[in-house]
């Protein structure tokens, strides 16, 4: 072979290389159960859409707002103006318009829609009243005075609208293409518009994801990635494990209990965050369940050793014991919410749970029917439901029938109300305690105990009509006291997350508030 033609294979094959796209590989436990962002509530749900949709602002490292489809705005107590930047635009080329988060907003607390989160919108003038069937969704108080600028009146003054609105409810959809999927918006990767840093190009239901680089994406120059693969879709942290120790992906986001040992084993460098979730046992209220009886539910409380429970179920090392419903790491006036406002839940005491059940008994016609207690279909799912179903009947010879569900199903008994106890969780929707407060009220449609208490409702109420943080935060402390008393829920603990992530792979961030992990600015080498 001459040397020409070594130089031009040569050349050809460096190009080659070059050319190769920087992708991901990811294994995530359940495919997003809702990919309309009117309509989704879950955190695998978020985690896709927070890639392929940017609203008027994303969410920094820290929670803090940071500009998106928004390059600048103002807000008083009235309400807020959102300047939106010329070059934001959907992946079809067109622009993305103030109309589109009219459009979007009217969607999410139209009465037909159903959706969950309306009331993530409630802050918004009529939004309530829409949601409520008492005025027309045109009088929802956002306007769009021409393409670029959108205005926001506001119901009562929000000291916290801001955080809301890098949240997936709040996020922008085109009127035109949603009307041109005839109800599959949503559905599909072709039934889905993006305006983000990536677009859904691939979607096998229940197997496999594809988001691919949006370069109509108007900050395409700092999405240093290609492609976010998903390749695999499993709740097994054995198979998860695997693919990561046979380098099939790059980054297991969670590793259980069981993993650590294994991780250590293989030399696999570990890091950790607190992603800012609570977990907690949540009771149903309606009518005809035995968890509306408080001695039954005191008895419970009391049975728990919550530290055991850390130990030799959850098992990761930075696990919190859960106290309250609004978690350490949330800022209060000056420092740190719980600093100001700490709560002490009642100790483990055998002798008085067993007087309270006792008590329950009576008071339910003599005897405790078995109690459901609804759950996942992952390993520390049916771990977490067996030891309480030992210590129930350990201590106070309560049945309990455990619920195992995928995780699409279990959110759709949960929301039915079938079930007695639930194993409940909750992650930051935006860095305030009222993202936590505000979920036990009796309009959220995520109270899905259905909990009610008009004094709790009241101040909630009161939390939410002033700019005065200082009469927010004693609002909201004064609330949690009085749900707690009533053993609304029982706290269990505050997440901790180990992770490890391929070595190559750089800039992926870990946080509370968004998308997690957040790979918009991550590159692999």
């Amino acid at each position: 072979m001459n040397m020409k033609r070594l130089v031009f294979v040569f050349l050809a094959t460096a190009s080659i290389a070059q050319a190769a796209p920087k992708k991901v590989n990811l294994v995530i436990q359940t495919e997003p159960p809702q990919l309309d962002s009117s309509k989704a509530t879950d955190q695998q749900s978020n985690f896709v859409l927070g890639h392929i949709l940017e609203g008027l602002t994303r969410s920094g490292k820290n929670g803090e707002p940071l500009p998106g489809v928004a390059e600048k705005w103002e807000v008083n107590d009235k309400g807020a103006t959102f300047y939106l930047r010329k070059d934001a635009k959907w992946s079809d080329g067109k622009p993305v318009t103030a109309k589109d988060f009219v459009f979007a907003w009217r969607l999410a607390v139209d009465p037909k829609n159903t959706s969950e989160y309306a009331f993530i919108l409630y802050p918004v003038k009529n939004a309530e009243a829409i949601v409520k069937g008492k005025k027309k969704i045109e009088e929802l108080g956002a306007t769009a005075v021409n393409d670029t600028t959108l205005k926001v009146e506001f119901e009562k003054p929000c000291g916290y609208f801001l955080g809301l609105t890098s949240f997936t409810t709040y996020l922008p959809i085109r009127e035109d293409f949603y009307k041109s999927r005839n109800g599959k918006y949503g559905a599909d990767a072709k039934d889905l518009l993006a305006n983000g840093p990536f677009t859904l190009t691939r979607w096998v239901h229940g197997a496999s994801l594809t988001m691919e680089k949006n370069p109509n994406y108007w900050n395409a120059k700092t999405v240093k990635l290609d492609q976010i693969d998903i390749p695999y879709i499993t709740p097994d942290n054995t198979a998860q494990f695997n693919f990561f120790k046979d380098k099939k992906v790059d980054m297991i986001e969670r590793l259980g209990k069981d993993d650590l040992p294994l991780a250590t084993k293989n030399g696999f460098k570990m890091k950790s965050y607190s992603d800012g979730s609570v977990f907690y046992m949540e009771f149903n209220f309606r009518k005809g369940r035995p968890t509306t009886n408080k001695n039954l539910r005191k008895a419970i409380q009391l049975v728990v050793n919550m530290d055991e429970y850390i130990t030799k179920v959850v098992g990761i090392p930075g696990t919190l014991p859960g106290k309250t419903l609004i978690p350490v790491w949330v800022r209060g006036v000056k420092d740190r919410f719980r600093k100001e406002y700490p709560y002490n839940p009642p100790k483990m005491n055998i002798a008085e749970a067993k007087k309270f059940v006792e008590a329950a008994k009576k008071e339910l016609g003599g005897s405790i029917p078995p109690l459901v207690w609804l759950t996942g279909d992952t390993n520390f799912a049916a771990r977490e439901a067996e030891y309480f179903q030992n210590i129930f009947k350990t201590h106070l010879g309560l049945e309990l029938k455990i619920d195992k569900q995928i995780f699409k199903q279990r959110l759709a008994k949960m929301t039915a109300g079938e079930f007695d106890i639930v194993a409940a969780g909750w992650g930051p929707d935006f860095a305030d305690p009222m993202t936590f407060a505000e979920l036990k009220t009796s309009w959220n449609e995520n109270n899905r105990g259905e909990w009610k208490n008009d004094q709790y409702d009241k101040l909630i109420r009161e939390a939410q009509s002033t700019s005065s943080v200082k009469k927010r935060m004693n609002a909201m402390a004064a609330a949690e006291k009085i749900m707690l008393d009533e053993v609304a829920i029982v706290p269990s603990y505050e997440r901790t997350v180990i992770y490890i992530e391929n070595d190559r792979l750089k800039g992926v961030v870990r946080k509370q508030i968004g998308a997690d992990p957040d790979l918009t600015q991550a590159t692999i080498d």
